[in-house]
């Protein structure tokens, strides 16, 4: 029997932010502006993008996803990090513990962060059926088959995140797309 399958969406450098920090951004009052939905529910790229800033480098334009959060967080592939000069964990999202800063510059300010850069680890959103018909459980890791016949590759460590919201997706960022020559929209097999 076929193995179900599950979509994969690649994660490029972005960033989410509290109330406070757009705010400082863009203006008081100041409230995200949807560009285009993303796979999970609730979730959207946004009009909205400011600049990350490090003393050995900086990358233009990079978007905010939305809604806000209760902190504000930089997701970056491990590739533009050392691009930054930063040394970044692999961390589940909202896991800061250690994680260095940078700036963000906006057209109306600038916010310091001196913590909340990070490379998010692979996951998979599922909702509880799902995980049931996968046989997994909310943060276990699962080992997973991606990308196409000439570059595909096993990855390990890859996290199991189960909520009645989520949407079934298994997201990676482009050094790991890149690695295996996957794009959004392929697909992705749990192997034993």
């Amino acid at each position: 029997m076929a193995k179900p399958k599950i979509p994969v969406g690649i994660s490029a450098r972005h960033l989410h932010v509290t109330q406070e920090d757009l705010e400082i951004l863009f203006g008081k009052g100041h409230q995200l502006t949807p560009f285009k939905n993303l796979s999970q529910p609730g979730q959207y790229a946004c009009e909205e993008r400011v600049d990350l800033v490090t003393e050995k480098g900086s990358f233009k334009q990079v978007r905010i996803l939305g809604p806000v959060r209760s902190k504000t967080q930089v997701e970056l592939a491990l590739t533009d990090a050392m691009k930054l000069g930063l040394k970044i964990p692999v961390r589940d999202s909202g896991d800061h513990s250690d994680s260095p800063g940078l700036t963000l510059v906006g057209p109306k300010g600038e916010v310091k962060l001196s913590a909340g850069v990070i490379a998010a680890c692979r996951h998979i959103h599922m909702t509880p059926a799902d995980a049931a018909q996968f046989g997994v459980k909310d943060k276990q890791f699962v080992s997973v088959k991606v990308g196409d016949a000439d570059r595909c590759l096993v990855f390990d460590k890859v996290l199991v995140r189960v909520h009645d919201s989520f949407a079934l997706d298994m997201h990676m960022d482009t050094d790991e797309g890149n690695a295996c020559g996957a794009k959004t929209g392929d697909f992705a097999v749990i192997v034993e």
